[in-house]
């Protein structure tokens, strides 16, 4: 990958993501600044087919990077999956994708909605990234792995572009898996908003691309034993770690206390129903409140798709459970 992705990359991008993803609104809410210290910017991915921030990344690299009829195969925790059936689905590409024995049933029933031919292997989701990668190659298929194709992060880069043309923030927190919203969102940024504090989030029970970052290199775990499925990394890309470390002044872990309670700020406050992986950034700053106090924080509300007995909990306006 590049040192950082081209702008003009990520802007062009814009016109191949159905506007059913683009635009979203920015929330915010004086209550939830005064709990947190500080004037928080959200940027709300969730209210789209797939209630993420996936679909930009998807459908760009399906209307660029494929040729007419490829069919493709990926692993997914869910919300990648679904963006990338969805996109193959309306330009006429086959997709499987490879979900482990762990993933969210709520994200694998939508999968299936969407058209995708789901095969369920591994304990974890790099297990299952295995799974796939083996069939991809055994039938001469084309592996799609999110994180990896500058594509995907060129897609999600157009969220910087949204935000920064809307409002002026010190810094942002992103939730960093794969690193393609990272990647996107970084470069973007780098370019067009400097001044910038760029805050990468991982959990603090899944630390392999923290530590990966901050070593240069790739430091596997033997687990990922988070809620926040959709940051449970547990083996880093190795070619995307130098664009990476450009695209972030730093990177935070969170644990599994505060994702939880961030979910609970951001549906009191915004309304918002936000998986744990999309609170992340919120999650940063409860962990930090010295680091944010009084500055303009903006973070990425990346996905809605909350596994059922949290989503019970949280609709009944109960304390989530303790993890």
């Amino acid at each position: 990958m590049p040192s950082l992705l081209a702008i003009d990359a990520i802007e062009a991008a814009r016109a191949r993501i159905d506007p059913a993803y683009l635009d979203t609104p920015v929330a915010s809410s004086p209550a939830l600044d005064a709990v947190l210290g500080c004037h928080v910017l959200a940027k709300v991915e969730t209210d789209n087919p797939i209630g993420s921030f996936k679909g930009r990344g998807a459908d760009t690299f399906v209307a660029t990077a494929l040729d007419a009829g490829e069919a493709v195969v990926c692993a997914s925790a869910g919300n990648f999956g679904q963006g990338l059936a969805r996109a193959c689905a309306r330009r006429g590409h086959a997709c499987t994708v490879f979900v482990s024995r762990a993933a969210n049933p709520l994200k694998v029933d939508a999968l299936r909605r969407f058209g995708a031919d789901v095969r369920v292997a591994g304990d974890d989701f790099d297990a299952a990234k295995d799974a796939a990668r083996a069939h991809a190659w055994a039938l001469g298929l084309r592996f799609v792995e999110d994180g990896a194709e500058p594509a995907i992060a060129e897609g999600a880069g157009t969220i910087a572009l949204e935000l920064a043309a809307s409002h002026a923030f010190d810094a942002i927190t992103v939730p960093l898996g794969n690193g393609a919203l990272l990647a996107g969102v970084g470069s973007a940024l780098r370019r067009i908003a400097p001044a910038v504090e760029i805050v990468a989030v991982v959990a603090s029970a899944a630390p392999a691309m923290q530590h990966s970052l901050r070593e240069g290199r790739v430091v596997e775990t033997a687990q990922a034993a988070t809620i926040a499925d959709g940051i449970a990394v547990r083996v880093p890309i190795a070619r995307s770690l130098d664009l990476l470390r450009r695209c972030c002044d730093d990177v935070v872990d969170v644990d599994e206390r505060h994702l939880l309670e961030a979910i609970v700020l951001l549906h009191r406050h915004l309304a918002l129903v936000v998986e744990p992986a999309g609170a992340a950034g919120v999650a940063a700053v409860l962990a930090q409140p010295r680091r944010y106090a009084g500055r303009r924080v903006a973070t990425i509300v990346c996905g809605a798709n909350l596994a059922a007995p949290l989503h019970a909990h949280l609709l009944a306006d109960r304390s989530l459970p303790t993890p």
